[in-house]
């Protein structure tokens, strides 16, 4: 960055006592609570992260310094729960990630399972499309999920909401669109995980354990052999 571009000490200076102010409100916020998801004590978490973001980013463009702290960005927050208190349905929402990593081991596997089932007609395990079918038709989300590299995926980013609602919905009611209808403040927890967070490398072992199953695929396998699962990597 160019000296012309860098804040003046003065606007750094600004931006501390910004937080500072921030730090106050927050706290008094805290201290005048009326209950576990009071508003107001939301508004001063998000205005003390944005006080704080500033600060940094400043501190850093003109003293080339970070802060001892880290403040959650308030884009992933979830607003106040407004839902009722005594949910009598809820909703789980998941949304997994995944690239095709190793198509030729996908495809392995596909033509397994359609040699198994014996079907006449046209093969769907000779593309990508059909193969994705063939095995999520065979095998429950969760097993995909702990076996992915099994079979030629590679995992990416996932996050699982539990929302809350006084009556379940009626059948069919939201299958044309099951997930355009996510209210925010109904949103009881949820847990995500990305390879943002990742700080450690995949394990050895499990990577040994993947080349294994990669020679017997290469080799072929009786459809009557079952293949051993592979733990998941956890992030």
């Amino acid at each position: 960055m160019s000296d012309a571009a860098q804040p003046t000490a003065a606007e750094v200076r600004a931006a501390a006592e910004a937080v500072k102010t921030a730090l106050d409100r927050h706290l008094a916020a805290v201290e005048r609570r009326s209950g576990e998801d009071d508003p107001a004590v939301y508004e001063a978490f998000n205005q003390l992260a944005a006080a704080a973001e500033v600060y940094d980013e400043l501190l850093y463009d003109r003293y080339d310094e970070v802060t001892p702290f880290e403040i959650p960005g308030t884009e992933d927050a979830l607003p106040p729960y407004t839902g009722p208190e005594e949910p009598n349905a809820l909703s789980v929402l998941i949304r997994r990630d995944y690239a095709v990593g190793e198509p030729q081991r996908l495809l392995a596997h596909a033509q397994r399972i359609e040699a198994a089932e014996g079907e006449d007609g046209p093969a769907a395990s000779g593309t990508i499309h059909g193969a994705l079918g063939l095995l999520f038709g065979e095998f429950e989300p969760d097993e995909i999920a702990s076996r992915h590299k099994e079979f030629g995926l590679e995992e990416g980013d996932s996050t699982l909401w539990v929302t809350a609602a006084e009556e379940p919905a009626d059948p069919g009611e939201w299958l044309e669109a099951p997930f355009e209808q996510v209210d925010p403040q109904s949103v009881v927890c949820r847990f995500d995980v990305s390879a943002v967070f990742d700080d450690v490398d995949d394990d050895d072992d499990d990577d040994e354990v993947v080349d294994e199953v990669e020679d017997d695929l290469d080799t072929g396998l009786d459809e009557d052999e079952d293949l051993e699962p592979l733990d998941a990597d956890r992030r």
